[in-house]
């Protein structure tokens, strides 16, 4: 039997079969093998490949697109509104439905990640979808630091090899080593070694000497050179910052820091250890995108010192037990996994090549060690930053970041516990949030008398009521901690969290989702729209927050304490959290404002401490151990104080401290 027309096509023309069939009408358009993307006002296009989801090709032609759950559906940032054939995309799904009101639907808005691509279209990225530059707030704290690096620097003269001495350049290092500076039975890096003899001679047997813990020389330079540096790396979910010091006055040179680009595949932990899960080489990619990050900031604080990256001789690392995983490669899937067991607890030293690290070919990379499944790295650096087991005093300590971890005790005994907080802190459910970029409101005030309000907007000086055009996008994380707070003091919310339906204000209305209250009109802000603040906002700001609190509340049971000394705000974003709003919703339990305090990035202060001091990685390793790890979500009683807890500031117990604040 005679082929069929199309199938002699198919197998007389193997080049270009898919385009000819359809630019000859014989193959449809949903058949192709690519199709032709426009993003819109943006101008990029290209062809992509048939199946690929909106956010997917946006990722190919550079085009930045809000999204902060790794493609899941379950955040909405990722907004786009589509002009195309009806057959040119996959059909609507469960989570657009979810998260696009009908309207929306109707006037062609989809889900940038959910939507797949089967024909040409032209994609339109409103302004609230589009990804700007975060402002990275990580800037290095004063500290007064003992300085005993675990890399030290000495200058060596050597005698010169001759006939009658022809002794080993190697052999002749060790012994002026000895001599000079009681050095013994040191072992000297290969990659150093293969390179010895050159330097030797160029520096006319004048050489300056780098050895690791007095045990290994990791490098070694012609001549004097008078100074070594070290970095310091504290890996966040959300972002990652560097700090290069000079490893002899301990001074930091340069502050370095980029967003977590691994955030593109999971604004959260879990999100990122699904990813690596359902991804094949997840693992690896993530691994890769958090080194060259590392090889960034290194080359970019190096160039701010006049030196290259290879005058780096030592490096000390804090991150979350994920990012710590995923930072040496390490499988998390285990972290997902009850009994969330990590891979190792202790700390570690590698060879930073061996990671893919471009500093000194011989230097060494210092893993703080880990305290418990979720609580990692980071924590154990905000511990040896503010030592609470040499207190007297019962201190709270919060490192408010994508995800919240508390330490609570004193001297005589220390507890741990963390929540997820991140998600309303963090903007990825809250209607209008945003990362902390220009545009995004970081703080807000309600009269309440009149009701009016008036706001600050990053990147803008003055009060938006200063402002002809405020140009708002969103609401940060202090934002959306002021609002809850100052929603509250107006009584437009009650405690239960509630929205008072007897104000009168044409700023509390009701829409199709409930009642929300304007923040910025349309006319103050890029987005064309209002940004308000809704019931489900109010529900997340609830839930992170309660979470936190619950978890400082079974910790004060188990330590057999009912109030606090002291409470610390560590972290970038707890820098920037007014206080008074922190406990007008109740982030934690009652104590005196003028003993609640922010101290930065205390993980990252934690990473140079350990940079500078190898006393002190001793100390992480002991201290790490004595923590009591407590597993808020296996507490008998949990969820009872957790639903207290969600009250504003809480259900039952009392605030003396803050009478003057509460309506």
């Amino acid at each position: 039997m005679p082929l069929e027309p199309v199938a002699v096509l198919l197998y007389s023309r193997p080049q270009g079969i898919y385009s000819q069939l359809q630019a000859e009408g014989i193959m449809p358009r949903s058949k192709r093998r690519e199709h032709k993307v426009i993003f819109k006002p943006m101008g990029r296009r290209a062809s992509v490949g048939d199946g690929k989801t909106i956010k997917e090709a946006s990722r190919e032609l550079g085009v930045g697109i809000e999204g902060i759950c790794g493609d899941r559906g379950t955040c909405g940032k990722c907004r786009v509104r589509v002009e195309s054939r009806g057959d040119a995309l996959s059909p609507v799904n469960e989570a657009e439905m979810k998260l696009l009101s009908a309207r929306q639907r109707r006037d062609g808005y989809r889900l940038a990640c959910q939507a797949r691509i089967h024909g040409d279209v032209a994609v339109f990225v409103p302004e609230e979808s589009r990804t700007v530059k975060q402002i990275i707030r990580k800037a290095a704290t004063e500290r007064a630091i003992d300085l005993k690096p675990a890399v030290t620097r000495y200058y060596v003269e050597m005698t010169p090899a001759t006939l009658d001495d022809a002794t080993g350049d190697w052999e002749r290092l060790t012994a002026e080593l000895e001599s000079g500076f009681g050095l013994n039975n040191l072992t000297i890096d290969y990659r150093v070694l293969a390179g010895l003899q050159g330097v030797v001679r160029k520096g006319d047997w004048k050489v300056t000497v780098w050895v690791w813990k007095g045990s290994e020389v990791i490098r070694v330079k012609p001549g004097l050179v008078d100074k070594g540096y070290g970095l310091a790396v504290d890996i966040g979910t959300t972002t990652v910052a560097g700090y290069l010091c000079d490893l002899a006055s301990g001074e930091v040179i340069a502050t370095e820091s980029e967003a977590n680009p691994q955030a593109e595949y999971g604004e959260d932990v879990m999100s990122r250890i699904s990813y690596t899960m359902n991804h094949k080489g997840g693992c690896e990619r993530l691994h890769k995108l958090i080194i060259k990050t590392i090889n960034h900031i290194a080359g970019r604080a190096t160039a701010h010192a006049g030196v290259k990256r290879r005058a780096i001789v030592d490096m000390a690392v804090v991150g979350n037990t994920c990012m710590h995983h995923l930072f040496l490669n390490i499988d998390p899937r285990y972290l997902g996994r009850v009994p969330f067991t990590p891979s190792v607890h202790r700390s570690l030293d590698f060879k930073a090549r061996d990671l893919g690290l471009r500093i000194a070919p011989g230097a060494y990379v210092h893993v703080l060690p880990i305290e418990a499944g979720f609580v990692g790295a980071d924590n154990v650096g905000v511990l040896i930053a503010e030592e609470p087991y040499n207190q007297d005093d019962v201190v709270l300590i919060i490192d408010v970041g994508t995800n919240g971890e508390l330490i609570l005790g004193n001297r005589g005994r220390l507890l741990s516990s963390s929540c997820a907080t991140g998600p309303a802190f963090e903007g990825a459910s809250i209607r209008h949030g945003m990362r902390a970029a220009p545009g995004a409101i970081e703080r807000i005030e309600i009269d309440s008398d009149t009701m009016e309000v008036r706001f600050k907007v990053i990147g803008r000086d003055g009060w938006s009521t200063e402002l002809e055009d405020a140009g708002a996008r969103g609401i940060c994380g202090s934002g959306i901690i002021d609002a809850a707070a100052q929603l509250l003091r107006a009584g437009i919310v009650d405690r239960s969290g509630r929205f008072n339906k007897d104000v009168e204000t044409r700023r509390l209305r009701v829409s199709g989702e409930g009642p929300e209250f304007v923040i910025a009109w349309a006319s103050e802000t890029a987005i064309g729209g209002d940004i308000v603040v809704c019931q489900q906002d109010v529900r997340s700001i609830q839930l992170a927050k309660g979470a936190m609190y619950a978890g400082a509340k079974i910790m004060m049971q188990h330590l057999g304490v009912k109030r606090l000394d002291k409470v610390i705000l560590a972290g970038a974003f707890g820098s920037y959290i007014d206080k008074e709003a922190a406990a007008v919703i109740g982030l934690f339990p009652d104590c005196a404002l003028d003993n609640v305090y922010a101290v930065g990035n205390a993980a990252g202060d934690g990473a140079r401490i350990a940079l500078l001091n190898v006393d002190k990685r001793a100390e992480a390793d002991e201290v790490a151990r004595r923590v009591e790890y407590r597993e808020l979500t296996v507490e008998p009683g949990f969820n009872k104080v957790f639903t207290q807890a969600m009250w504003f500031p809480h259900m039952e117990d009392t605030f003396p401290h803050l009478k003057h604040l509460l309506p």
